[in-house]
């Protein structure tokens, strides 16, 4: 197991270098100068520079990548060109709406989508298993922005059970900062819980197919033992793939539904900061959710692991 750990460890800080390159060359190769830009048009060629220099930009891109990278990795981002505070206040303060918001929707989305992709293996065939089928299927189909706002038109304005967006922040008390979280958390997980039901469904139904299985049914368990205490565990293990993947895609993705809910998150200051051209908060936040979704890929490796003992013995 410390081998396979240790593997997967260095391939994690193989895919980290290579990604903060390609993050770094693509920012960079972007048309048009912050300076000028935040100078505006009718901006003096020495004012631009002067403001090249105190920004770090007459330097060369080597360079500003070492200092890139350096500071990331002491913890200092830098400073954000527009609101001219350190780039990790403005992170620390939006990840804790990022972060909640996709750990809430990815609950939600393992609560409904593990009973119910089990509900219809086991009754496969059946009209329960059509009707999940076809619920699923309506969720997938359905856009989640689509979604999100006739959820506010039924429980915003008409019920008014919830707020229409914004956020209070958790100041005002944890179950209004989750309150204002849950429409936003459901509209998310709506898609992921329709298909990872279908991933969950059909790895369980290859999984029952298989000879052990048969087996176990021979030795005089009922398929409902079997499925229990054999075929659950080894069935989870491309339902891991995509419990990660979808974490991956909750916390780095859900700029449509932040903007829709007026949410202050991650997503959304990655959109404010690209039409301001604050080129270091989107290096730096690209990177972070580059960052997560690496170490998230990595946990899941080693989840593969312990689910199944013989992946271990393959490194």
């Amino acid at each position: 197991m410390i081998r396979y750990t240790l593997k997967r460890l260095q391939s994690l800080i193989i895919s980290l270098i290579v990604a903060s390159i390609v993050i770094f060359a693509a920012i960079e190769i972007v048309p048009g100068d912050p300076a000028s830009f935040m100078l505006g048009v009718n901006a003096q060629p020495d004012t631009v520079a002067a403001l090249r220099e105190q920004l770090g930009l007459d330097v060369p891109l080597y360079q500003r990548y070492l200092n890139w990278i350096g500071g990331m990795l002491t913890g200092d981002f830098g400073v954000s060109y527009t609101y001219r505070t350190p780039v990790s206040d403005i992170i620390g303060e939006r990840l804790w709406i990022s972060l909640p918001l996709a750990l809430y929707a990815l609950s939600l989305t393992v609560l409904v989508a593990f009973p119910v992709g089990i509900l219809a293996a086991s009754r496969r065939g059946s009209a329960t298993d059509v009707t999940v089928m076809g619920a699923t299927q309506l969720g997938v189909a359905i856009p989640n922005f689509w979604f999100a706002m006739l959820m506010v038109l039924v429980f915003a304005i008409n019920l008014r059970w919830f707020s229409a967006g914004g956020f209070p922040g958790w100041d005002a008390g944890f179950w209004v900062a989750l309150k204002a979280l849950t429409l936003p958390a459901i509209a998310l997980a709506l898609p992921q819980a329709s298909i990872l039901a279908r991933v969950m469904r059909s790895s369980l139904l290859d999984t029952l197919s298989e000879d052990y299985i048969r087996t176990c049914r021979a030795k005089g368990l009922t398929r409902k033992q079997a499925l229990w205490r054999h075929a659950l565990r080894n069935a989870l293990i491309p339902v891991l793939t995509i419990v990660g993947l979808q974490f991956s895609f909750l916390l780095a993705g859900a700029i449509i539904i932040e903007n829709v809910f007026f949410l202050p998150g991650l997503g959304r200051l990655v959109f404010q900061s690209i039409s301001q051209r604050d080129l270091i908060v989107v290096e730096s936040v690209v990177m972070m959710l580059v960052f997560a979704v690496i170490v998230v890929n990595f946990a899941v490796d080693l989840a593969y692991a312990w689910v199944d003992p013989r992946l271990r013995g393959r490194q």
